[in-house]
């Protein structure tokens, strides 16, 4: 990996770490924990997975996603992070 996507990489995990320690939800939560005499440790775990585009016109990256939107479909990539989430898919009727 090379040293400027790298330093992405550590901006993209910066600005999560930011996201979530000033958000105003999560410290009315962590209050109200508080309030109930407990004291709170989060602890977050980030996986960031990359793959390597290949390089394709740009009227082909144009076309690539139309109709993707709403149609329910996912890639290998999508359902791997949803199953890491612990969120089940069931397929179209069609494709099982």
């Amino acid at each position: 990996m090379n040293q400027k996507l790298r330093n992405l990489v550590q901006q993209l995990g910066e600005a999560i770490h930011e996201s979530v320690s000033e958000s105003e939800h999560i410290a009315g939560v962590v209050k109200d924990i508080r309030s109930q005499g407990f004291d709170v440790l989060l602890m977050l775990e980030a996986t960031i997975g990359l793959n390597e585009l290949e390089q394709q016109p740009a009227a082909a990256l144009d076309s690539s996603n139309e109709g993707y939107e709403g149609k329910g479909t996912f890639t290998p990539q999508d359902l791997s992070f949803l199953k890491s989430l612990r969120i089940a898919v069931e397929e179209p009727e069609g494709k099982r």
